[in-house]
């Protein structure tokens, strides 16, 4: 099957991508412990997937305080900015763009994941009833300090100076993540907030902390150079909420008023919510899939105009050309399940071989 429109250029905001091929974010747990730094390795895996018509980073916290994760990366700093600035270079090197994810994960995290002195956060102090990893095993997640309206404006503004650093840092653009229960889903969602001021209660009110937000991307980045990640309806993280169909439907309609580049939409059939044409139906912008396409389906659903690109995840981690070998109808390399997540130096992150036989 001919993949000629997956092939084709796309206009996405201000961005010009080659292709409509885009590389989702994957958190991949391979930052340094220390700084939160990326690495020389980092340079290679980003590069070598160069060949998409756009990269989106695995989700990389503007501050301390919104780090979750373990050992995932920072724009906290110029330490990060520096360390960055070594793969967009690359990045760009090889033909690509490159865009950071802004992931605060609020009140998604553990004490043993965060450095000392930091914060867990969210709007309000309820606990996600969810576990996470850490490096002594999996842990319950802790209760948040509900934030206050000084913590609300800090926060609004640190996203605001991670975006200006991403600039410094060579990125293409950023991604807002506000899907899989982070800090802007849960002032969205009516079961992880529960304030009675400005920032909860109605719908508009849940929603003003993603508009500002937005605001303060826009003046540092321009809001042509900013997307948002969605996934309606998706319980990860204990992210509940009464009536997500409505409450995602006012989000799009934000997202159209604020004129973002591209909405990034997770399917997820077992929701019950389909949430591309949840999209189309209340954002004219660009759209990109995600979840578990092939290129065959991919070039269908251009062509059917239910999106306009495609994101692919775990087939870019294992075959770092994945353009070419859609050009040639494969093959494909075997994805190694034990080396998503962490890991040392290049095993099973950046030495998968090429079509060519080199990694």
């Amino acid at each position: 099957m001919a993949i000629d429109r997956l092939l084709s250029p796309l206009s996405m905001g201000d961005l010009e991508l080659k292709n409509r091929v885009v590389m989702a974010p994957m958190t991949r747990s391979r930052a340094s412990q220390a700084d939160d730094c990326v690495s020389e390795i980092h340079e290679q895996y980003y590069s070598q997937r160069a060949n998409a018509g756009l990269i989106i980073t695995e989700g990389t916290h503007p501050t301390f305080d919104g780090k979750g994760y373990n050992r995932t990366p920072g724009i906290c700093n110029e330490r990060h900015v520096a360390a960055w600035s070594r793969v967009t270079r690359a990045v760009h090197a090889a033909g690509g763009q490159i865009a950071c994810q802004l992931m605060h994960c609020g009140r998604v995290g553990h004490p043993d994941n965060k450095a000392a002195g930091t914060r867990l956060l969210g709007p309000s102090a309820i606990a996600a009833r969810a576990e996470i990893f850490t490096e002594g095993g999996m842990k319950a997640m802790p209760t948040p300090e509900p934030m206050s309206l000084e913590d609300i404006d800090q926060v609004i503004a640190d996203y605001g100076l991670a975006a200006e650093r991403c600039l410094s840092a060579g990125f293409d653009a950023v991604e807002l993540h506000c899907a899989s229960g982070y800090l802007p889903g849960q002032f969205l969602a009516s079961g992880s907030n529960h304030r009675g001021d400005e920032y909860g209660g109605s719908l508009s009110n849940r929603l003003r902390f993603i508009e500002r937000v937005l605001d303060a991307l826009d003046t540092a980045i321009g809001i042509g150079r900013v997307g948002l990640r969605i996934s309606p309806g998706n319980p990860y993280n204990d992210h509940v909420d009464a009536n997500p169909e409505v409450t995602y439907a006012g989000l799009l309609q934000l997202a159209e008023l604020k004129g973002v580049a591209w909405v990034h939409a997770i399917r997820m059939a077992s929701t019950g919510i389909d949430s591309l044409a949840l999209t189309r139906a209340h954002y004219s912008g660009a759209l990109i899939g995600s979840d578990s396409y092939t290129a065959e389906e991919a070039e269908t659903s251009i062509g059917d105009g239910l999106v306009d690109a495609v994101s692919f995840g775990r087939l870019y981690i294992a075959n770092p050309d994945l353009v070419e070998r859609f050009k040639r109808g494969g093959p494909f390399n075997e994805m190694d399940k034990r080396t998503i997540y962490g890991g040392e130096g290049a095993a099973g992150y950046c030495d998968y071989p090429m079509l060519s036989g080199d990694a």
